[in-house]
């Protein structure tokens, strides 16, 4: 399939939307940066215009596929004339010595894409693979990440959550109201927050945005369900408290308490080694800033064949 038509395909797994992100653009801006004003010498000096090579996308580790329509986008921006076939697809498994993609044609476009191509399959695919893997350990609680992600790379990071079988958190900002110990300290307490950003969400007619309040303590949780439970008090938005940094038994006793008034999600020291138990907690929700900003690169390689 020529690779203007690999990267026009829908993807197997949808990125996150957002409304001022574009893919196209990030890829842009990687391949600009790779070649700058010049091109590429390397390949411009010693390889003639008119060579034609078949290369391949090569597993040196076990792990779970993610990139492969963005690979496809960075060829296509490259050379739309590249015939590209691959063996998986997102979020498949694949295994140390695997050829899992084969791409034909002008040997400068395929060796101009090389990099960019490894460099966002490579970290995509390491998310994707340590996802799969904490949301295995922390079923039935759903695994999500955070806004720990590298800048500008955001929607491809969760991207790579998604395709690992996880979920996503919040986009940015702009998406749920989080009112966290910061918050709560500036805004004078955990009631006037609440109370304030109903009124400001009411106000600005942000009737799709949801609000999550933190809690650190009991104390705090009980807070939480004394306002949830006041006819007087506007709590309509509120659909998630998240129980920060407690033990297990604290948030098993948090999760009775609510007992299903809104959501709950589990935040801080979450490992791989604690995801299980906590999952066990009944909390619906764990989320985890290791996802994104402590990833390990999954060792993917291109090889020209001559």
């Amino acid at each position: 399939m020529r690779c203007a038509d690999e990267a026009a395909r829908a993807p197997k797994i949808a990125p996150p939307p957002h409304p001022t992100y574009s893919i196209d653009a990030v890829v842009r801006a990687a391949l600009e940066e790779d070649v700058g004003d010049v091109g590429d010498v390397s390949s411009l000096s010693t390889i003639p215009a008119s060579t034609r090579s078949t290369a391949t996308l090569l597993a040196k580790a076990t792990g779970t596929l993610a990139g492969e329509h963005l690979g496809s986008v960075v060829l296509a921006a490259v050379d739309p004339e590249l015939e590209v076939e691959w063996m998986k697809r997102d979020g498949e498994r694949i295994e140390r010595g695997e050829v899992f993609m084969r791409v034909t044609g002008s040997a400068r476009s395929i060796l101009r894409a090389e990099r960019v191509v490894l460099n966002f399959m490579q970290r995509m695919s390491g998310i994707a693979t340590m996802t799969a893997a904490y949301a295995a350990a922390a079923a039935p609680a759903i695994m999500l990440e955070t806004r720990k992600t590298v800048p500008g790379l955001r929607v491809l990071d969760k991207w790579a959550v998604l395709i690992g079988g996880g979920k996503n958190h919040r986009i940015g900002l702009f998406d749920m109201v989080m009112i966290k110990d910061n918050h709560i300290a500036a805004a004078g307490g955990i009631a006037a927050a609440v109370e304030a950003c109903e009124k400001y969400l009411l106000e600005n007619n942000l009737k799709d945005v949801k609000i999550e309040v933190e809690a650190r303590t009991m104390d705090e949780v009980k807070t939480v369900i004394a306002l949830l439970d006041d006819p007087n008090v506007p709590t309509g938005s509120v659909t998630r408290l998240m129980l920060d940094n407690m033990s297990v038994e604290d948030m098993t006793a948090a999760v009775r308490l609510i007992d299903g008034r809104v959501d709950t999600e589990a935040s801080g020291n979450v490992t791989l080694d604690t995801v299980h138990a906590i999952g066990q907690t009944g909390v619906t929700y764990i989320s985890s800033g290791a996802l994104t900003h402590s990833v390990t690169a999954l060792d993917i390689s291109l090889n020209i064949d001559v």
